[in-house]
């Protein structure tokens, strides 16, 4: 089967982490990633994090479906063979501060100078204007900056930051639909074009209507532990076994159920009970009732009672559990990948699947620079012409 994005050619410049995972959303339906690094300077994400026979694990994630090259863009021998790779790519992704593609002779001048088609990607933590420009950008800034760590916590604790990175996740998501949106653009218009992607934005929008809350209410959303403000029950309880599961109770048909199910009907006629807000008025309450049922019962008891009376129940999952559940594992969700440096890898599928045109994992993240001259033969280059590349250091 074809892949959708089989025609695509993607130049990868970009380090930690929307960038990349971006382009690693492109690759998996197809697009030939070309992942361009510095020679001396391997992305960072080759040593985040555990590694196992000194080869980082998150790379072989991040990296995967990705031909692996070394260019020192700063050199004039580096920077004249990037600009022949992006005459024949559709799309560059980057993610350097404002100005340093330009410092190098690379910026969209140039680059549409050589390509008038191509999608030049700029993904930076506050974009490519205003007063925070320059400023170094990571994701833990946009969690913060976002409203999302005001929001998360216990409402007597401090603002909580998460474990991962979430907005750079977003952002990826965000850059590849970006992609995509310009590169259908671009098919009506023949010309390319500039994205700018600020990683302070996509989680602002995903956090939903605060903005329009404080701008006609004043309104400024709490921290509220795991309960909402929209509805209840809405929690994690401990069961009797010592694992946790969590309940949502959006629907007001889910919640009725839940409190029949735990044995306190005579809580529905109550007038607060008729809506998300009122309920949520009443949290100690509920919480009480469902949580002591929960807690006389296992996991399994509760999961099972839960299912037959149709109310909303989810185990709280650590990888192990994951890794082990039938549900994900009837949707491939994590796959098998054959790798020549560390063998059989589990990790993430691609993201959804296709009837059609679906997309595959072909490869794990590989060594650095390990396509560098199949790569550069491709483009025309002579032996003698990578050879004299290797030897000044651009390479």
């Amino acid at each position: 089967m074809t892949t959708p994005l089989r025609d695509l050619r993607v130049l990868d410049l970009a380090t930690l982490f929307a960038g990349p995972l971006a382009a690693t959303m492109l690759g998996d339906f197809g697009a030939e990633v070309i992942k361009v690094e510095h020679p001396r300077r391997p992305d960072p994400s080759r040593g985040h994090g555990p590694a196992k026979d000194g080869v980082g694990l998150w790379w072989k994630l991040l990296g995967r479906n990705k031909r692996a090259i070394t260019l020192d863009l700063s050199a004039p021998g580096g920077r004249d063979t990037l600009l022949r790779l992006a005459a024949s790519a559709d799309v560059v992704i980057e993610n350097f501060r404002p100005g340093t593609l330009e410092k190098w002779g690379l910026g969209w001048p140039e680059l549409s100078a050589t390509n008038s088609e191509l999608i030049l990607t700029r993904v930076t933590g506050f974009g490519q204007s205003g007063p925070y420009a320059h400023r170094p950008g990571f994701g833990t800034l946009a969690e913060a900056m976002s409203g999302f760590a005001a929001v998360t916590g216990e409402p007597d604790g401090p603002p909580t930051l998460p474990p991962f990175g979430l907005a750079d996740s977003i952002a990826a998501l965000a850059t590849a639909y970006a992609v995509l949106t310009a590169l259908t653009a671009r098919a009506a218009t023949g010309r390319g074009q500039v994205i700018d992607m600020a990683i302070i934005e996509p989680i602002l929008t995903v956090l939903g209507p605060q903005p329009l809350w404080y701008d006609q209410l004043g309104y400024v959303q709490p921290r509220t532990g795991n309960r909402s403000r929209n509805n209840a029950p809405r929690n994690t309880y401990r069961t009797a076994d010592g694992s946790w599961v969590a309940v949502s109770t959006s629907a007001q048909s889910v919640a009725e159920r839940v409190i029949r199910l735990v044995g306190r009907a005579e809580l529905i006629v109550e007038p607060w009970f008729t809506t998300g807000a009122g309920r949520a008025e009443h949290a100690d309450v509920l919480d009480d009732a469902v949580g002591g049922w929960i807690a006389r019962r296992t996991r399994e008891e509760a999961m099972a009672a839960f299912e037959k009376a149709e109310a909303a129940i989810a185990p709280v999952y650590d990888i192990r559990d994951v890794m082990a559940d039938p549900q994900y594992r009837a949707l491939d969700t994590l796959t098998t990948v054959d790798d020549p440096e560390l063998g059989p890898l589990r990790m993430q599928n691609v993201l959804f699947r296709l009837s059609e045109t679906p997309g595959s994992i072909r490869w794990a993240g590989r060594p650095h620079g390990a396509d560098t001259e199949a790569v550069l033969t491709e483009l025309g280059l002579s032996g003698p012409e990578i050879t004299a590349l290797r030897t000044a250091g651009a390479l």
